[in-house]
């Protein structure tokens, strides 16, 4: 990945980490320790914006839990989380637009992170955003600019990028 103009070169926006409980109370209340554990921030709750009358869940209620991380945080938090899938990901994790998501089935694969009994044992997953220096033009709230195609980012793109930061095996899909 040899780029010419820096302003090309692709990076990691942001990384959230989100667990799902289905219900508020105390397995909401447990999830968010376990996010706090491993991210040292405080978890934001998810919150239903539908009804759904047979998980007895209700528009409004808080369902789930998720932390944001930016940075050298996000980073550290990643490579914690591909060693917990032994540095392989699978094709069908990326999206066309360069963006990957993955799961943890069970947080004490993480490494540092030991079991608490208070906790359980709980999965989530991890989401992670591209995007090229620059792109912010089209999020900002005075005067947002249009982005042309050449500035997406493509999902080979992601893949030589994760496979160069961070040693990754991307596994091709059965």
């Amino acid at each position: 990945m040899n780029y010419d103009n820096p302003m090309r070169k692709p990076r990691i926006e942001k990384v959230t980490l989100n667990i799902g409980v289905g219900q508020s109370g105390e397995k909401l209340g447990k999830a968010e320790a376990l996010l706090q554990k491993i991210t040292n921030k405080k978890p934001v709750r998810t919150i239903s914006k539908h009804k759904i009358p047979t998980w007895n869940i209700k528009k409004g209620d808080p369902i789930g839990c998720k932390v944001t991380l930016r940075g050298p945080a996000a980073d550290d938090v990643l490579k914690r989380g591909f060693a917990a899938k032994d540095n392989i990901l699978k094709t069908d994790c990326f999206d066309q637009h360069g963006n990957f998501s993955f799961g943890v089935h069970e947080y004490i694969d993480i490494p540092g992170i030991k079991y608490d009994p208070d906790i359980g044992i709980m999965g989530m997953d991890i989401t992670v955003t591209m995007q090229r220096p620059g792109y912010s033009v089209r999020k900002r709230s005075i005067r947002p600019g249009k982005i042309p195609a050449k500035t997406n980012i493509s999902k080979d793109e992601t893949i030589d990028y994760i496979k160069e930061k961070f040693n990754i095996t991307i596994a091709e899909e059965d």
